[in-house]
């Protein structure tokens, strides 16, 4: 089992952010000036307090907006580290997503085709740089099929093991096309964390949550 995670980095505890530092020091020279101005204010002119009242205002605004984003971000992060947890029961256990890449190993690979009536498929495998390397024709039934290649290149030598990646258009007897999508499973061996959402492992393969469709044991 493999888990990778990025370790964001870190400020001594001490240390307040440049934005409280700003706000921080402003609000003290505020005080100062307004202090100043109320010790040396005209008795028989006071000064207008609506000004400062509504500067006052301002900088108490700013700084509970600022407490708020502190605490959003703690509860991010919370929740981050719980997700990550949740995600590593995947680790063991055969998944099924929607996806057209999967792994060649000791020549076998596989998908299944969900297909919306039967017809005719054209196969076409592609290796981890696009190459064709590749292609067949099969019959189509209506609903999910499973096709195994036996990593066997048109040229009739072995493929090498790795990521191969597969399109098939559909049709009917009559040649009208349709579109056929396609699924690939395996057993999760690990989760990449360093991504987010983070990623389940399948070898080489990554797999996003969102095209996850089954969850299964091994």
């Amino acid at each position: 089992m493999s888990v990778a995670a990025s370790t964001p980095s870190s400020s001594p505890a001490n240390q307040m952010p440049a934005d409280k530092q700003m706000i921080a020091k402003n609000f003290d020279q505020f005080l100062t000036l307004l202090t100043a101005q109320l010790r040396n204010q005209n008795p028989l002119d006071p000064l207008n307090t609506n000004e400062f009242t509504s500067q006052l205002v301002q900088f108490a605004s700013v700084e509970q907006q600022m407490k708020q984003n502190d605490s959003l971000t703690t509860l991010l992060s919370k929740t981050d580290a719980s997700n990550a947890i949740g995600i590593l029961s995947f680790v063991g256990r055969k998944v099924t997503a929607s996806g057209t890449t999967t792994a060649l190993e000791d020549g076998k690979a596989e998908w299944v085709f969900d297909a919306p009536r039967a017809g005719t498929g054209k196969i076409t495998i592609t290796d981890s740089n696009g190459k064709i390397v590749y292609k067949t024709s099969i019959a189509l039934s209506g609903g999910q099929q499973t096709y195994r290649w036996n990593g066997i290149k048109t040229d009739g030598l072995p493929a090498d093991d790795g990521l191969y990646s597969v399109s098939i258009e559909g049709s009917t007897v009559g040649g009208s096309p349709f579109t056929v999508s396609s699924q690939i499973s395996g057993t999760v061996d690990g989760v990449d964390l360093a991504q987010s959402p983070p990623t389940l492992k399948i070898g080489k393969l990554k797999i996003d949550l969102s095209s996850i469709r089954s969850i299964g044991q091994v």
